[in-house]
């Protein structure tokens, strides 16, 4: 039995309308996880892939900044 206050009027839902009451509910919250499920695993497969593209890259640059700076600024043995 599933019992609804609204306006100070109580309603009872009972048999199969309590029922149907019930699995639309469960079915409504089932969907919503799914969807929350799907966007955290989309967000974590986005960050990911920009992880192995920019961690290398930027490693690449570093390296290339290193070996083509200006010969003034690097530092020498005295």
């Amino acid at each position: 039995m599933i019992v609804i206050t609204r306006n100070g009027r109580t309603t009872s839902l009972t048999g199969w309308r309590a029922l149907l009451a019930t699995v639309v509910s469960f079915a409504v919250a089932f969907l919503l996880f799914v969807m929350l499920a799907v966007f955290v695993l989309g967000v974590a497969i986005t960050m990911s892939a920009l992880l192995i593209l920019l961690v290398p890259a930027a490693l690449v640059v570093a390296l290339l900044g290193w070996i083509f700076q200006a010969a003034g600024t690097r530092v020498q043995d005295r």
